[in-house]
């Protein structure tokens, strides 16, 4: 499995960690398309500026696309990308992190922040078996736990990530900008 160098994880997961983006991703995938100028009222916790922001990089990435008609739908990456904040966040839930109680969003970001963690992703590729505490003040779940448990939202990441080599190209060249 060619998992891509995790300078380029890490990137890649802090640019599909921007709230707005999740709960545009989530939103869509939940309720079906978005219609034209619907946007202000379904996310009234956002600025028009932040979701302009994450619809252009949706666009960018290749999340969604603009139906006739004007509305948001999801593309084939979209519903992907939905699938593994999904299965992200109950992996999560289900291991109260980074606490026992939190919202969608919050649980995707720091999980995602916890595999892009140099001896989390070690474990997780197989390079270090132990994984020991990373030293950022959120403690890690138990390494029995990460493991086996991290494997199965890692495993869709990654192949998200390999197939979506666009992503890592916006956000490497978001990141130079």
């Amino acid at each position: 499995m060619n998992t891509p160098p995790l300078t380029d994880i890490r990137r890649t997961v802090t640019a599909l960690s921007e709230p707005a983006l999740i709960r545009l991703i989530t939103e869509i995938d939940d309720n079906g398309p978005i219609p034209p100028r619907s946007m202000g009222r379904i996310f009234p916790d956002f600025t028009p500026q932040q979701i302009r922001h994450a619809t252009e990089r949706a666009h960018t990435i290749g999340l969604i696309h603009t139906r006739v008609g004007g509305g948001l739908g999801l593309t084939e990456s979209g519903v992907l990308l939905a699938e593994v904040y999904d299965v992200t966040a109950r992996w999560a839930r289900r291991h109260a992190y980074p606490a026992p109680a939190g919202d969608f969003t919050g649980r995707v970001r720091h999980t995602f922040a916890l595999m892009s963690e140099v001896r989390v992703h070690a474990a997780l590729t197989a390079a270090e078996p132990s994984l020991g505490r990373t030293g950022t003040g959120i403690p890690l779940p138990e390494p029995e736990v990460v493991e086996p448990g991290l494997a199965g939202p890692w495993r869709l990441l990654m192949q998200w990530l390999r197939a979506n080599p666009q992503a890592a190209g916006f956000a490497a060249g978001e990141l130079a900008a």
